[in-house]
């Protein structure tokens, strides 16, 4: 392995570190006793702070214990659990063992990750009991039957939360492993065993397998090499100005491209403290940013306007906040002008990115006017091209919409064991479709104004629509379904389900309680829709689409009903 280079703002990262383990190396090496993690919520041995030294130990320690049982490079290893010290170090652990890591949403239900680990053929999967009450082991036995087992899946490690601790017991027999008794069996495999796996791993392998679902509702995994995420993020990593002794507290969820790699690998590489935290709430964030100093906190919109509407805020001192990165939904820009006269932050960025393109296309810079930061998502990323091109895929003048070509090293190697998709999403010349509208202005500035996908993002977390219609579609009541987005002004957008009952069944006034609540149990909650509008039927064209501009202007507003025969639920969550 090449000496690595020093200077923290080389964009290619895909040369200067070759994998995310030898990243990990480099910065116990340049960081050793600086603090690399600080959890609050840690109870297993990994601790409530690690330095870069001692979580390089612990990623090694769980490296061995995945070589020792049988995962060969390639292999999937999957993680369903909630941000923490333990979700980094098997994460990291899986990855310099050569597996390529699947990250599942902790708000999944039992058949959504059952889908996830049967798709990607994980062999081992790192998971939690007691997050908010939540036994992911047992969502998985309640979802899958004796005839529709997950024939790869070997070994469930559970990880201690902040409940459980690391030997509780856990049912499932042989398969189900606490972490300690899991961990030890790395004792089975040397030290040099697994330094030689590591070694030969090389930056055009395969590192992670983000699963994202299509219009197809058919979630579809995103294959990502080790050189993409690196040369990304540490690009992302320059242009936020992240530097060593940064606190960074990590909210964003690390199952998502961007707490995860925007997160966990850009504080590898700058040498800042990631301050993992499991769920947003107000209060408890504001103490993490006043009791540990935090100076960088990216985010959502929804998560800014709720620091700054609480009405405790100005009892705290948040004076160490200096960076704040958002964007996945408009950004007003009185935020973005508050952020800076109220809480003193020296810089609000936004981006724009999607997980086929490493998660990161466009950014704005350092430096931008407030007008530019919320109302546009910045320029495209060094060495990444973005085109806004017509139906016909001509460039289309300035000022006019669009569909968004992204093209370059951030594109995904394709989809897994997706063929099809893959060709349809990027065509022969390398450019990707993003099925995202957007309009460019002269700087290269670009402002994404529709989705062609009919996608809409709910609290930060993107819900695509024709996932939760086939599962409202299994409901008995249902005949026809068709969900949009509407504007909701704490989260951003929710979803309202226009169904059309089944002929031969009567629903009467409950049966929008009675859907949502029937939904919750087949659907993460953000997925659930907050309102249900029953109607005779639906709009559609000529050709039999679903006009689905029609039914965001007819139920779009807050007070919206129906007309005659509709019912409606509000649902604040």
């Amino acid at each position: 392995m090449s000496e690595p280079a020093t200077d923290v703002r080389d964009p290619r990262g895909d040369l200067r570190w070759g994998t995310i383990p030898a990243l990990v190396e480099d910065a116990a090496a340049r960081f050793g006793e600086l603090e690399a993690v600080v959890d609050a919520h840690a109870t297993g041995a990994a601790g409530g702070r690690l330095t870069f030294d001692q979580l390089a130990h612990q990623v090694s320690a769980a490296t061995r214990a995945i070589v020792a049982n049988g995962v060969e490079r390639g292999d999937r290893v999957a993680i369903w659990a909630p941000n923490g010290t333990e979700w980094v170090v098997a994460a990291l652990g899986a990855v310099a063992a050569g597996a390529v890591l699947v990250p599942l949403n902790t708000r999944y239900r039992g058949e959504e990750g059952a889908y996830i680990l049967r798709s990607s053929g994980a062999r081992v999967l790192f998971t939690v009991r007691g997050f908010l009450g939540t036994d992911y082991p047992a969502l998985l036995e309640d979802a899958v039957s004796a005839a529709d087992r997950l024939p790869d899946l070997e070994r469930i490690v559970v990880l201690p939360t902040g409940g459980t601790p690391r030997s509780a017991p856990a049912a499932g027999g042989d398969q189900v492993a606490p972490a300690d008794v899991f961990y030890r069996e790395g004792e089975l495999c040397s030290a040099d065993v697994a330094a030689g796996r590591t070694a030969s791993l090389a930056s055009g392998d395969l590192s992670d397998l983000v699963f994202t679902s299509g219009t197809t509702g058919r979630p579809k995994g995103v294959m990502t090499t080790h050189g993409q995420s690196l040369r990304t993020f540490a690009t992302w990593a320059e242009i936020v100005g992240l530097r060593a002794r940064d606190r960074y507290l990590i909210v964003n969820p690390m199952f998502h491209t961007f707490g995860y790699k925007a997160g966990v690998l850009a504080c590898l590489m700058a040498g800042a403290t990631m301050v993992p935290e499991p769920v947003f709430e107000v209060e408890a964030m504001l103490s993490r940013i006043e009791g540990e100093h935090i100076t960088v906190l990216p985010g959502a919109p929804a998560v800014f306007q709720s620091i700054l509407d609480h009405p405790g805020r100005t009892s705290r001192d948040l004076s160490s906040l200096r960076l704040v990165v958002t964007g996945a939904a408009t950004v007003p820009v009185e935020l973005v002008e508050r952020l800076v006269s109220e809480l003193g932050v020296e810089t609000v960025l936004t981006a724009y990115g999607l997980t086929e393109a490493t998660g990161t296309v466009t950014m704005c810079r350092r430096g931008d006017p407030a007008d530019v930061v919320a109302a546009t998502s910045g320029r495209a990323i060094p060495d990444v091209e973005v085109l806004v091109v017509d139906e016909a895929g001509a460039g289309v003048p300035v000022g006019e919409p669009g569909e968004v070509l992204v093209r370059g090293y951030n594109v995904m190697q394709g989809y897994f064991n997706d063929p099809d998709a893959t060709e349809a999403a990027v065509d022969g010349e390398g450019w990707l479709h993003t099925g995202d509208i957007g309009v460019m202005d002269r700087d290269g500035n670009l402002t994404i104004t529709d989705r062609l996908k009919d996608m809409y993002i709910n609290g930060g977390f993107n819900v695509y629509p024709a996932e939760v219609e086939a599962v409202l579609r299994g409901h008995p009541a249902v005949s026809q379904v068709a969900v949009v987005g509407v504007p909701d002004p704490r989260l951003g957008e929710v979803g309202t389900a226009v169904v059309v009952p089944a002929s031969d069944v009567h629903v009467g006034a409950g049966f929008p309680d009675e859907l949502i609540e029937w939904s919750r149990r087949k659907l993460a909650n953000y997925k659930v829709p907050a309102r249900v509008e029953t109607v005779d039927a639906l709009p559609v064209n000529a050709g039999g689409k679903v006009l689905k501009r029609e039914l965001r202007e007819r139920f779009g507003g807050a007070g919206s009903r129906g007309g005659a025969g509709s019912t409606s639920r509000s649902d604040s969550r």
